[in-house]
């Protein structure tokens, strides 16, 4: 995928985030969808971060961390549960 497809998604799903944030009466939706992105990224860090005490380790790659910035810590935890049952 090129750059520029990576980079679509990415605003896409911002776009999309806020959005929600809007309809669901938040006061700042970009920053709430901001944040629910930067913390689906932050928890795929700890989770490799701590793999070596836990043992659980998810490979980067673009679709894990397309996963982790568009689900957020859900898609985290799908990404968890698939390593777990695969």
């Amino acid at each position: 995928m090129p750059w520029w497809g990576i980079a679509a998604v990415i605003g896409g799903t911002m776009i999309l985030f806020a959005f929600l944030h809007f309809v669901s009466k938040n006061k700042r939706p970009f920053k709430r969808a901001l944040l629910s992105m930067c913390a689906g990224l932050l928890t795929l860090l700890f989770v490799n971060l701590l793999s070596g005490f836990t043992k659980v380790y998810i490979p980067v790659s673009l679709l894990s961390l397309l996963t982790a910035a568009i689900g957020g810590m859900p898609g985290v935890t799908l990404l968890l549960f698939l390593n777990l049952i695969l």
